[in-house]
């Protein structure tokens, strides 16, 4: 292909996703509310155990404050309402639900993912609550209150034969597009090994540069299933409404691997956490704010503080 084909192939592929784009954004805000006022947000009511378990010489950022870090990734997790400012998602409502449990007005400071660690050292904030998944070596620097799993989903084009992916022989033979060096990847090398010992097909793991040409993939029939984030895939899937979930995957497979609250290690208000979280899973207000986000499939049935994590690389 010479040069000028290749611009005008560009070309031609930005004026359509143009239209594409403007397409996604308003059926977006047609099935998750991303407005800035966030009418349908889930309360909880003040929860007396978990203020008992907060160590009394413990010091929140701000007084009457939980003072929390985020990073606006992506909807459904956390993304910026319509106002451009505001960020809004699932996990600003857990944080939100926390506040309340805790009897204290919720403060979000949104943070680049790289910033949280240092911010969170220095006290900066109180807690992150941003889709950080418990490893061993993040638990020598922080205390962790799991709040939900951590997910990869397959997907298949809406009218896939495929109907379940559950165990490495369901993906047996099928075209599978990865993210290269994610943990997606070294799970599927893992579970193609397993077939090929046992007699079945190989998976055939496919790459493109990023998520938008994974998901044209599998829509043009290129490929069979998609692995990526659950929470990313539901957002799309929900959206565009031409593929399905067919599975999911734990981060940590063969294990359980969970998404917690991360505080400063020794601060003592992990454990104050980890009461709320379960208070709010008894009370029925955890399972309404993971639906609320189509993220049920994420639901834990209890916290923990500081559970065993991903094993260090």
């Amino acid at each position: 292909m010479t040069i000028t084909q290749k611009i005008s192939r560009a070309i031609a592929a930005g004026l359509l996703a143009l239209p594409l784009l403007a397409y996604g954004a308003l059926a977006a805000n047609d099935i998750f509310d991303l407005s800035p006022d966030q009418p349908g947000r889930i309360r909880a009511e003040k929860d007396a155990a978990a203020v008992s378990a907060i160590p009394k010489d413990f010091k929140f950022t701000s007084p009457g404050k939980f003072t929390v870090a985020v990073s606006p990734g992506g909807p459904p997790l956390a993304t910026y309402a319509t106002d451009a400012k505001t960020v809004v998602g699932a996990d600003p409502d857990y944080a939100l639900a926390i506040a309340d449990s805790l009897g204290l007005q919720l403060e979000l400071v949104p943070v680049a993912w790289a910033d949280w660690p240092l911010g969170l050292v220095s006290g900066k904030y109180d807690a992150v609550i941003s889709n950080v998944g418990v490893t061993e070596q993040r638990k020598e620097k922080f205390d962790f209150s799991t709040y939900r799993q951590g997910l990869h989903g397959f997907f298949v084009k809406a009218d896939s034969p495929i109907t379940s992916i559950r165990e490495p022989k369901d993906a047996a033979g099928l075209r599978i597009t990865v993210g290269a060096s994610t943990n997606q990847e070294r799970i599927l090398l893992k579970w193609s090994d397993e077939n090929v010992k046992a007699g079945l097909k190989p998976i055939e793991l496919q790459y493109y540069d990023d998520d938008a040409a994974r998901i044209l993939a599998l829509q043009a029939g290129r490929a069979d299933v998609i692995v990526q984030p659950h929470a990313q895939l539901v957002y799309i899937a929900a959206r565009d409404k031409n593929i399905k979930r067919v599975g999911t995957l734990s981060a940590g497979w063969p294990e359980r691997s969970d998404v917690a609250i991360t505080t400063r290690k020794g601060s003592g208000l992990a454990d104050a956490l980890t009461l709320a979280t379960n208070d709010l899973i008894k009370n029925g207000a955890y399972a309404r704010i993971l639906a609320r986000w189509q993220l049920s499939e994420e639901a834990l049935p209890e916290s923990r503080t500081n559970p065993p994590g991903l094993p260090k690389s």
